[in-house]
């Protein structure tokens, strides 16, 4: 991995804490609705690093962003973590060097204030615990962890439907209850809402009910960490076309738009969880729809 670049936001510092490049998924695996003949102007600037050379795969990261303020240390969402037992194959029983990337960036896991989560799906919050001793146990012991409600409740929901044996359910028995049982969380409800100085969240259903994006605000300059409303940046040049893991097409289509919106009105920093490349830029208006610069 490359040194990760630090990106200012006013007085605060945002750097990526990287944790895996997947070559897995092919274009339409991804996007059903890729075509090849509807994204070859944009094969320019995507191959390699965003298309591979084949034109047929797809290259997705996995990471997670550091937030450092005067006053706090943040994590914005959390990637996969180590030694969970994931369906998905990529993402089963890791063994990255996670937190000695962070260590590098000379950051400890106690010396975190905060995370912040954009939902609660098992490759955003993997990092909130670690495997110590054959227990699951918060990474980041002095945090408070601030998250959606409903993400909450619909995890909830899916226990009492699929039990706790299932694997559709270990995620949230060994990532999210470790750090409830903390007595460490923070909610904010279904409206969105101030997390703490800087921070507001932003309602962006589709991709999953609960889903939010994260504003930051310092000074005159202004980040915003978009969560899933996109998973590669072909759906900035084609926002109508959503990915096989939107449960609600529509919803996540105007949650698109608006995010997309908003970086523009806003002239926002965007810090993205799955672009590969840098993962942060900007949005501008073309006469076609919206245009993606990396930073």
């Amino acid at each position: 991995m490359k040194k990760p670049q630090a990106y200012r936001v006013g007085d605060a510092t945002v750097t990526r804490v990287s944790e895996l490049l997947l070559h897995d998924f092919k274009t339409t695996e991804l996007i059903p609705e890729w075509k090849p003949e509807l994204t070859a102007c944009f094969e320019e600037w995507m191959v390699p690093t965003y298309l591979d050379e084949a034109h047929t795969h797809v290259v997705i990261s996995t990471h997670a962003w550091l937030v450092q303020t005067p006053d706090h240390t943040l994590l914005v969402d959390t990637a996969v973590g180590n030694d969970k037992k994931r369906s998905i194959p990529p993402f089963d029983s890791l063994r990255e060097p996670f937190l000695e990337r962070l260590a590098e960036l000379g950051v400890r896991p106690e010396a975190v204030d905060y995370v912040l989560h954009t939902h609660l799906h098992s490759d955003h919050i993997g990092w909130n615990t670690r495997l110590t001793d054959g227990r699951w146990e918060p990474t980041f012991p002095n945090a408070r962890t601030i998250l959606p409600q409903r993400e909450l409740d619909r995890w909830a929901e899916r226990v009492e439907k699929e039990g706790a044996d299932s694997p559709k359910t270990a995620p949230y028995f060994d990532s999210v209850l470790p750090v409830l049982e903390a007595g460490r969380v923070s909610v904010i409800g279904p409206e969105g809402g101030t997390a703490l100085d800087g921070f507001m969240f932003h309602p962006t259903p589709g991709h999953c009910s609960g889903h939010m994006s994260i504003g930051l605000s310092s000074g005159a300059d202004y980040g915003f960490f978009s969560g899933d409303v996109m998973h590669h940046p072909i759906q900035i040049a084609r926002p109508e076309w959503s990915s096989v893991f939107s449960e609600d097409h529509d919803k996540g289509r105007a949650s698109r738009r608006w995010a997309l919106n908003h970086a523009v009105e806003t002239g926002a920093l965007v810090f993205t969880p799955h672009f590969p490349g840098s993962s942060a830029g900007s949005v501008s208006r073309t006469p076609e729809g919206f245009a993606w610069r990396f930073a």
